[in-house]
């Protein structure tokens, strides 16, 4: 082994050994809870509350329109980050799809 390896794994482990004897303070995060999943009807009800076609949905989404179907029609389910954005999207809509709710303000 490298002599700079082993002493980083000296120097973790002596950290290590400090955090469990109270000497030393980790850092923890706090992550938020996975977005809830949501279905054809939840996708179809967003969209539509914010009178978008499905092609401009898929615009503010970066997704395809394509797949703003298959969600709509069930055939797929959303995930990653346009299922994050959905979730914020209900909550906090001019944030996630500002010219759609500046336009339907008016």
């Amino acid at each position: 082994m490298r002599r700079d390896r082993f002493a980083e794994l000296v120097q973790s482990l002596r950290e290590a050994i400090d955090h469990s004897q109270g000497l030393r303070s980790l850092r923890t995060t706090v992550l938020p809870a996975p977005p809830r999943q949501m279905t054809a009807a939840d996708v179809r009800r967003l969209r539509r509350g914010l009178r978008a076609s499905q092609a401009v949905f898929a615009s503010f989404l970066n997704v395809s329109p394509r797949l703003v179907q298959a969600w709509e029609g069930a055939r797929r389910t959303p995930d990653g980050p346009a299922l994050r954005l959905m979730e914020l999207g209900l909550s906090h809509p001019a944030a996630v799809f500002p010219g759609l709710v500046s336009a339907r303000k008016r």
